[in-house]
């Protein structure tokens, strides 16, 4: 089994391309270069790389339609954009589909490298999130299951998202515009409908640990005590 860190890179014009591609080579990446956002799709799908990274203007698939594409599937993957964009609000926009370091062209190659090793350092030490204990439960956040004992309930995507940030702020209140803009992309009167309803089944799916509650914090948010 190759020791190499896998990179899928995503860049659409040849020439500088490959001459990420060599770079990285010689510092002991192993890259698979895509040429297209479609072409990066299909190549994470088949060889499971440990890091993206990907340019923001492609045709067929842009970066942040693909970011957000491979976000719905896996959450904890690193992914940097490349973009000769400087805006402050295209920043923005990387981030909010999903980017966890944005890189302006042109670059220096040290800087890259450095960029990736801090991300993949960074997602290392994170908690994992197939073992989230709450109260007696037990919080697959990968798998969207809860456990109690023997008896196993499947949680749906937004059930599983809304969990897993009141769970990172047990015992404290998350704010609720926050969660709103965070899973339904909004802040508005029926998204806060939507997510009262989600917050009343979770309720029920953590009935059977009475040391488990969701509070409702008026004019503030939830707060999930355990």
């Amino acid at each position: 089994m190759s020791s190499k860190i896998s990179i899928i890179l995503a860049e659409d014009e040849p020439s500088l391309g490959h001459i990420i591609k060599e770079s990285l080579e010689t510092r002991n990446f192993e890259v698979f270069l895509a040429k297209n956002g479609e072409e990066a799709y299909q190549l994470y799908q088949s060889e499971s790389p440990e890091i993206l990274v990907l340019d923001v203007m492609m045709p067929k698939k842009d970066g942040f339609t693909l970011a957000k594409e491979i976000r719905e599937e896996n959450k904890q993957i690193p992914i940097i954009f490349l973009t000769a964009k400087s805006q402050t609000k295209d920043v923005i926009e990387g981030f909010s589909y999903g980017g966890n370091d944005y890189l302006k062209k042109p670059f220096s190659m040290e800087e890259l490298v450095v960029r990736i090793h801090s991300l993949l350092d960074r997602n290392a030490l994170k908690t994992d999130t197939s073992k989230i204990k709450i109260g007696a439960y037990l919080f697959n956040y990968t798998k969207q299951t809860l456990f109690l004992k023997e008896d196993s309930k499947q949680l749906t995507h937004k059930e599983s998202e809304l969990l897993y940030i009141l769970s990172q702020q047990r015992n404290e209140v998350s704010d609720r515009s926050f969660i709103l803009k965070k899973i339904w992309g909004d802040d508005d009167f029926f998204n806060a409908r939507s997510m009262d309803v989600f917050i009343t089944k979770l309720r029920k799916k953590l009935k059977d640990d009475p040391t488990v509650q969701i509070v409702n914090i008026r004019g503030y948010g939830y707060k999930l005590i355990c």
